[in-house]
């Protein structure tokens, strides 16, 4: 008899799912530290430096 799969665990010193609203607060800030914006110019800039022509 097969055992039924493992649940997921969350990740160390999560104690609570995030809501919507924490979870986009979040992706925000996260996006804002790395220099990313919704026209992609960062992406391709990022690739310049790399040398690799996009």
């Amino acid at each position: 008899m097969k055992k039924p799969p493992a649940k997921k665990k969350a990740k160390a010193g999560s104690s609570k799912k995030m809501t919507q609203k924490e979870q986009s607060e979040r992706f925000i800030e996260t996006a804002r530290e790395l220099g990313a914006d919704e026209s992609g110019l960062g992406f391709e800039d990022a690739l310049r430096k790399m040398g690799i022509k996009s």
